[in-house]
């Protein structure tokens, strides 16, 4: 056995003494005591370990203790930071999905930097309503009685469901038995719900004759899923919504529309295909509608709910309300973005005026990158060229947005290791592999984020 490693192992030199060093002194009146030593008893162990197996040579007094600063500077530094979104991917589920209008962001400043009237009714001088700036909002852009708000969608169908369905049945389509990000599904947010799940139809054909056999006494909600985040084509049926409505008033019963993405406006003007909006859902006879927040409404992280008035009025006094609720932040973002919605400025909205832009700004903004980057070494070449973007965040699933990216072609790095580069910048750049050449796709670059840009790529290609 090689007793070389045990021979380094022993040399390296104890915590106490590290800390005693100049060095480590100095540390110590930086950071804090126990965190200094948290990291150096990280960088020992970690040296010591590849001091066993990988064959590293012996590391001195100053290195273990630049190792300890260095990891010490990286915990100060927020893990939650910007990236600039060169994927393609307008709303990327893992980069924050939508931006925020300069009006969200500013409503979001005033409620975080004072105190506010959250739960407080000026008028009276009594408690109020946490969401009196939403629900207004609500009625007046979807048409509906009633609304609210919760965190997420996941959230609005499951108070959706404990509120009008607990302890009853559900009737919903096989081929809507969907499973969203995360590894969640419909079934069993219907079960937490605490309601019994009934299968009707068939994969791909469910037919309203299916939802009226299946009603029983125990029957509370007729539940539409839409398909947003995949399709089912070729052979298929389903029940429209207006039919759904008709059956559950004759039934006694009610509908619940779980439109996910939440369109508000007609995408057909942005060159999109057509997509179910929440106005048309209540137009249909909808109870209760829920969708999201930050998708194609493009405001934060929330679920709304919209229809009756009775109905939102039994989930408004449900207890898993208040386990749900909105925080004063993302409630300011949302009635902003909202307003911006009512007010016929939805093209002020981030997410749609991303999927709105011509080909023409798109390509000025590729060659205003390949300029920016400047000469580059003789090994590279960046072209512009015509690509393909898509909505993501389980939206529009067959809707490709035509794009322009440029590419990155040289001999080194390779593209995986220049991808990792990038996302070492300042601010972080993520892009994609197109053709086994680095893709940096102009849909969801801001103008004012080139610069940034180019001088990441140089960076990085000369590292």
């Amino acid at each position: 056995m090689d007793a070389l490693p045990d021979a380094r192992l022993r040399a390296l030199p104890q915590l106490q003494k590290l800390l005693e060093l100049p060095l480590g002194q100095t540390l110590v009146t930086e950071f804090p005591r126990a965190a200094v030593v948290t990291a150096l008893r990280e960088v020992l162990e970690n040296t010591r370990t590849a001091l066993r197996h990988n064959g590293q040579a012996a590391v001195d007094s100053v290195a273990l203790l630049d190792g300890a600063r260095a990891a010490l500077e990286a915990g100060r530094r927020p893990r939650l930071g910007r990236v600039i979104n060169a994927t393609g991917i307008v709303l990327h589920t893992n980069l924050g999905r939508a931006p925020l209008a300069p009006e969200a962001i500013a409503a979001v400043t005033e409620a975080a930097g004072s105190y506010c009237n959250l739960e407080f009714d000026l008028a009276s001088g009594a408690r109020g309503s946490r969401t009196q700036g939403i629900e207004p909002l609500l009625r007046q852009l979807i048409g509906s009685e009633g609304g609210l708000a919760v965190n997420n969608n996941a959230a609005a169908v499951l108070l959706a469901l404990s509120g009008l369905a607990g302890g009853g049945e559900v009737v919903v389509s096989r081929g809507e038995l969907v499973e969203i990000g995360g590894g969640f599904r419909i079934p069993d947010v219907i079960q937490q719900g605490g309601a019994r799940l009934v299968e009707v139809g068939t994969t791909n054909k469910t037919r309203i004759a299916d939802y009226e056999r299946a009603i029983t006494s125990a029957t509370r909600v007729l539940l539409k899923v839409h398909q947003s985040n995949f399709r089912i084509s070729g052979f298929t049926e389903e029940a429209k919504l207006p039919e759904l409505a008709a059956l559950a008033r004759a039934r006694g019963l009610l509908v619940v529309h779980d439109l996910g993405s939440g369109a508000v406006v007609d995408l057909r003007g942005l060159g999109l295909p057509a997509e179910t909006t929440v106005q048309e859902s209540i137009a249909a006879g909808v109870d209760v509608v829920a969708f999201s927040g930050d998708k194609l409404l493009g405001g934060p992280q929330s679920g709304l709910l919209a229809g009756r008035a009775a109905a939102i009025d039994r989930l408004r006094q449900h207890p898993l309300l208040r386990a749900l609720r909105l925080d004063k932040l993302t409630l300011a973002a949302l009635e902003a973005t909202l307003r911006l919605h009512c007010d016929g400025v939805a093209g002020a909205v981030p997410v749609l005026r991303k999927m709105g832009q011509t080909p023409a700004e798109l390509q000025a903004r590729a060659e205003r990158l390949v300029h920016l980057m400047g000469p580059l070494p003789p090994s590279w070449l960046a072209t512009t060229g015509p690509t393909t973007g898509y909505a993501g965040g389980g939206t529009l699933p067959d809707a490709a947005i035509p794009s322009i990216g440029v590419s990155l072609q040289g001999d080194k790095p390779e593209p995986e290791r220049l991808k990792s580069l990038l996302r070492g910048a300042t601010p972080p750049v993520v892009g994609r592999i197109a053709e086994g050449v680095v893709l940096l796709d102009m849909l969801t670059v801001d103008d004012d984020e080139v610069a940034a840009l180019a001088n990441a790529v140089r960076t990085a290609i000369t590292a």
